[in-house]
């Protein structure tokens, strides 16, 4: 404990008629998801599970399983363009126009089987599997137009049969520019569709269906020229219809060798077809959505928001597979439910409600495929009395999908009503829920002490008293003591006695904020009431180097020689930073004067020794205390709070 010093030249001043006070102030916390550089074609085998992508940036052919997650990969696929799965399902095939190829694939492995090199300077390029073989566009070398090539993986070149055919256009190609597209339909072995624009010349637009079945491609329709195709990028056939779409817009019916407009979908950019006929239709350039539409349906079954660039269904028609733009490429999307339209619910209850009386809940169901009519919504009030639910009577929607029920609700608070649906085949299920604010009793609840000071480490009982409420009785006490080194503490949490009273006690070592808590029931309001309840401190002050105790009057004081310097040790409640102030007076002309009042920091023990000089001069009286003041003392933990006075006498 370092011992300070305070001079005595003040005191001794008082005496001469002139006063100097002088005072200190005081101190202040996976899975590898597939990225796509450019895609280069999408087939989807349901046998495996796997989706196969082709990535023209990296020559290679990734497999995922259904949620986009990598499984496989194989790479050296030179300028790979398409894929084509066979019809059996067992061999992939590429498209490597760099190497002028077609590559297959163990579907199962990713282990390649064969190369079949093409003669051509422009693809192979787009490609299908039917009919048992696998057919693909490319640019002939002679002319620069575009044509059909096949292969037979049956041929064996080592009996010297050319497993390669080209020029397999059943008709006088019109010079399309480029290679066509193609699409073959499972529902319909055998059978191609081919399109595609010339963009230079659009009388040379092609469309036709080619039967591929026999040994020879034979011709079963073709565009004539009759009317505007409007570009072609993309064509697919009609799975049950002896139709082709084409760009996911526009539908042809083809007869007797020709084909003749049957209508459009809203406008889009290309198209996948699933077996059962649904169209999954990307929307034009700059509509970043997907629609999903029935045979010949101008209004969507539902929309999806993807900023997708190919499609494919999963053979079973459940999903699609859309490959997205991403940050750094291309990423695979599941779009779940597509035969399903979304359904739409709203709830609209009233803010307010007053407790016990009848109030009206509205609302409305859509969806654009329409709702069956008498659906019925199950409805569901939440609220205090009900945490996990009351189910109330079912709804049924009106023809315009409205509905409106009427309800009292028992218990205040928030209350929560739900309408729910659980959907059909053809909808999906959805639920809303909208909240009101119903009315509850204030009550009665106090707390006594508010204000009072108590001695340091008293144990002071404060009690609460509840009026009436509906079921809860139960009151929480806590404290809460000054200074950020102590947390909030629950002292007491229980129900009131039959008086309606609860107590708890707080040992009273700082200034402390009591709360009684009273948490609210099903029709009385929470309610919290607080009592700032003060502590002094303890504080005492220890004289020594006197020679002897004596009264002079009805006053002890303690008596040294008038060149010894008194010790005064004093010993207070501690706390991080706290001074004490040590205040000192001089007794003169019958009265006791301020002389000095200064701040000294108390040691990490509570305690701070202070060396009064020696005043070298007999008949002095003084005196002196320690005192600890609220925010000047360095901290606002406890209340004010003065020692006791200790006399000292200098004598010879």
């Amino acid at each position: 404990m370092r011992t300070r010093s305070i001079s005595t030249a003040t005191a001794l001043a008082v005496l001469s008629g002139s006063v100097v006070l002088s005072t200190m102030a005081a101190g202040p916390a996976s899975a590898a998801t597939v990225t796509i550089g450019s895609p280069a074609g999408i087939v989807v085998s349901g046998a495996l599970g796997r989706v196969f992508i082709g990535d023209d940036t990296t020559d290679s052919i990734v497999a995922t399983d259904y949620t986009g997650e990598r499984v496989d990969s194989v790479s050296g696929i030179d300028g790979i363009f398409d894929l084509a799965l066979s019809e059996d399902g067992a061999t992939l095939y590429a498209t490597a126009r760099g190497s002028h190829e077609i590559v297959a694939l163990d579907a199962a492995t990713l282990d390649v089987k064969a190369r079949y090199p093409v003669a051509t300077k422009i693809g192979p390029l787009y490609l299908e599997a039917t009919g048992g073989k696998v057919w693909f566009t490319y640019e002939d070398p002679t002319d620069g137009h575009g044509d059909l090539g096949s292969v037979d993986p049956a041929a064996d070149p080592a009996a010297g049969t050319d497993p390669v055919a080209l020029r397999q256009l059943p008709h006088e190609n019109p010079g399309v520019g480029g290679g066509p597209y193609i699409d073959s339909d499972p529902s319909a072995p055998g059978m191609l569709a081919i399109g595609g624009t010339d963009f230079f010349d659009m009388t040379k637009d092609l469309m036709a269906v080619v039967d591929v079945s026999g040994a020879t491609p034979r011709l079963t329709a073709w565009h004539d020229g009759g009317y505007a195709l409007n570009y072609v990028s993309d064509i697919d056939l009609v799975p049950g219809a002896a139709q082709v779409l084409v760009d996911g817009t526009d539908r042809h019916t083809y007869a007797n060798g020709t084909f003749s407009p049957a209508g459009a979908y809203p406008a889009g950019r290309g198209a996948d077809i699933a077996p059962n006929g649904l169209v999954a239709q990307l929307g034009p350039i700059g509509d970043n959505t997907v629609a999903v539409h029935r045979p010949g349906a101008s209004t969507p079954i539902r929309t999806y928001t993807a900023d997708a660039h190919a499609l494919a269904w999963a053979p079973d028609s459940s999903r699609i597979f859309a490959l997205v733009s991403g940050p750094r490429g291309y990423v695979l999307k599941t779009l779940t439910d597509p035969a399903k339209s979304v359904t739409t619910l709203t709830v609209d209850a009233p803010a307010t409600a007053a407790r016990a009386k009848k109030l009206t809940v509205t609302g409305r169901a859509s969806a654009t495929v329409p709702l069956p009519s008498g659906t019925r919504l199950q409805i569901t009030r939440t609220d205090l009395e009900s945490p996990g639910g009351k189910a109330l009577p079912a709804v049924t929607l009106k023809p315009d999908g409205t509905y409106s029920f009427t309800d009292t609700p028992p218990a205040g608070g928030t209350v929560t009503y739900k309408a729910a649906w659980a959907g059909d085949s053809g909808h999906t299920p959805v639920n809303a829920t909208d909240r009101t604010e119903v009315s509850r009793a204030a009550t009665a609840l106090t707390l006594n002490r508010n204000g009072n000071t108590y001695d340091y480490g008293a144990d002071v009982s404060f009690t609460a008293h509840l009026g009436t409420t509906y079921k809860n009785r139960t009151v929480e006490i806590w404290a809460d003591p000054y200074g950020g080194d102590k947390p909030k503490k629950l002292l007491k949490a229980a129900k009131v006695n039959s008086n309606g009273n609860i107590s708890a006690t707080v040992d009273m070592t700082r200034d402390t904020v009591v709360s009684a808590v009273f948490k609210g029931d099903a029709r009385y309001k929470p309610r919290t009431v607080t009592s700032t309840a003060y502590a002094r401190v303890k504080i005492s002050t220890a004289v020594s180097r006197h020679y002897k105790t004596a009264r002079i009057g009805s006053t002890s004081y303690y008596w040294f020689h008038k060149n010894t310097d008194p010790l005064l040790t004093t010993s207070m409640t501690y706390y991080k930073g706290r001074k004490h102030r040590f205040d000192l007076q001089v007794y003169a002309g019958g009265k006791w004067h301020s002389d000095v009042s200064r701040y000294f920091p108390l040691g990490t023990n509570g305690k701070s020794a202070v060396t009064l000089e020696a005043p070298g001069v007999t008949g002095l009286r003084l005196r002196m205390r320690s005192a600890y003041v609220n925010g000047s003392s360095g901290d606002n933990v406890n209340s004010t709070t003065y020692g006791a006075w200790k006399y000292l006498y200098f004598s010879k």
